[in-house]
């Protein structure tokens, strides 16, 4: 069994992983074909049945769930181990797979992933950007990108993007003239809010902090979406009060279609790329987490 093709366990992996042909052959740039063809084999080589596969599902088997265990580190430190040959190349090459939040992608991120991509034209770079909170690693991803209550303790983290942001209360003119201004964040807990829950059903909890003081609400309404724009356009429409990065709120804010309330209670510390410790880094992730840590002692600077 030591001959078998690591293109074919590679197959298995990642089809156990998306539970599904289509989806991990879309990951892996092939025809979900060729996938279907590498697992036949390997199953063949094998004499064990790995995944159940039906018309409308795909899952490991108990052997297929055994061997999956053991095989995701195992190629994790083969294609580390390959991806550390591109260190002794003039310059990094390879893929590096990000997966991040929809506000990163939206607000700091592209201009990032452009000046990066300029200074290395051999790096593929790919970016799935999702607000469901999964482990990256597991998923087939060399980094994420998240804030430093999200990220796991066992994690190297390195600032990404702006070291500092701001989250905006606000709410149209109509409706504080009707409902009036709150002072507190406590006494939003008697306004209509307008919440947002993240595609893994996790709620935004609503968190404040002004002068060591530290105060965090799970506020109702009549309306949760995981949709910014609908959100916005309900806030806009004098339904509730809502609360998000200030760069999405800033268009409304600066129309006077929305006004912030409690604008003292905003800052909080910016996001952070996050990775394993790894004993090889794969040659695209430490040219990115190099490129990082550049640019931010370059803003140290001035």
């Amino acid at each position: 069994m030591s001959d078998l093709p690591l293109s074919d366990l590679d197959a298995f992996t990642a089809i156990a992983r998306e539970r599904s042909f289509r989806a991990a052959a879309r990951k892996r740039g092939v025809s979900a074909s060729s996938l279907s063809d590498s697992l036949r084999r390997l199953e063949e080589r094998l004499g064990v049945r790995l995944l159940n596969r039906t018309t409308r599902s795909v899952t490991p088997t108990a052997a297929g769930e055994r061997l999956l265990a053991r095989l995701e580190p195992a190629l994790g430190e083969v294609a580390a181990a390959l991806g550390a040959l591109d260190n002794f190349r003039d310059r990094p090459a390879g893929t590096l797979r990000l997966n991040v939040p929809t506000v990163a992608a939206r607000l700091f991120l592209p201009d990032i992933a452009c000046r990066f991509l300029k200074l290395y034209p051999e790096i593929e770079l790919e970016i799935v950007a999702e607000d469901t909170f999964i482990d990256v690693l597991a998923a087939g991803f060399d980094a994420g990108i998240r804030y430093d209550e999200r990220i796991e303790r066992d994690m190297i983290a390195v600032p990404i993007g702006p070291s500092r942001q701001r989250y905006v209360t606000a709410a149209s003119p109509a409706y504080l003239q009707e409902r009036g201004m709150p002072q507190h964040p406590r006494d939003l807990l008697e306004h209509s809010c307008i919440r947002h829950r993240f595609l893994s059903g996790i709620g935004l909890t609503w968190e404040f902090e002004r002068g060591g003081e530290t105060f965090a609400i799970s506020p109702s309404g009549a309306l949760t979406s995981n949709s910014i724009e609908i959100e916005l356009a309900a806030a806009v429409a004098g339904l509730g009060i809502i609360s998000s990065f200030q760069e999405l709120l800033e268009p409304g804010l600066t129309s006077g279609q929305l006004v912030a309330i409690l604008d003292d209670w905003v800052e909080f510390s910016g996001p952070y790329l996050y990775y394993a410790s790894r004993r090889h880094m794969p040659a695209p992730l430490r040219a990115f987490v190099d490129f990082l840590k550049l640019e931010r002692q370059r803003a140290l600077l001035g």
